[in-house]
């Protein structure tokens, strides 16, 4: 049964997978405001409780000639945006300008999630991700993050997998 958000941790990522009745962790650090390097911050933090940073997702959001679309690909990993243009049947991407991204998720960046967002855009996770019993996301804020099954996270967001990333 989906794990109940506690309305102090309530986002929209949060809500959105209690409704859809997906089952759900909910991770939470100390973020440093002063750290600019979100996913290297999460992994570091949830090393330290038996987490390894390959399960650890960041989101990113990229442009391309058929519109906006989410990347989900490990931390440890950079967005390979050939292979996103392909997965997304476009002749090219480009990384979305931080403040588009915000707009359109309606989360800041360092805590967008790729659940909830107010817009549901083309999502492709990292083929990588797809083996593992669970990845972590952004819960949608900084210092706040959700553990799930990958088949979770595609089912929530209308997730395709495949092979997006490189070391």
């Amino acid at each position: 049964m989906a794990k109940k958000a506690h309305h102090k941790h309530a986002t929209p990522a949060t809500l959105a997978l209690e409704k859809a009745g997906l089952p759900f962790e909910t991770l939470s650090f100390e973020h440093d405001p002063t750290n600019h390097n979100f996913g290297q911050e999460a992994a570091a933090a949830l090393k330290a409780r038996g987490i390894s940073p390959e399960h650890i997702a960041k989101t990113l959001l990229v442009d391309s000639d058929s519109g906006l679309a989410v990347a989900v690909l490990p931390v440890t990993h950079q967005l390979n945006l050939k292979a996103m243009a392909a997965a997304l049947h476009s002749k090219k991407a480009t990384m979305c300008d931080p403040a588009v991204a915000e707009r359109v998720t309606g989360y800041v960046v360092g805590g967008i999630s790729p659940l909830g967002q107010k817009k549901r855009l083309p999502t492709v996770v990292d083929s990588s991700l797809e083996e593992y019993p669970a990845v972590v996301v952004s819960g949608g804020r900084r210092g706040f993050d959700i553990s799930l099954s990958p088949q979770a996270l595609a089912q929530a967001t209308g997730a395709m997998f495949a092979p997006i990333a490189r070391r």
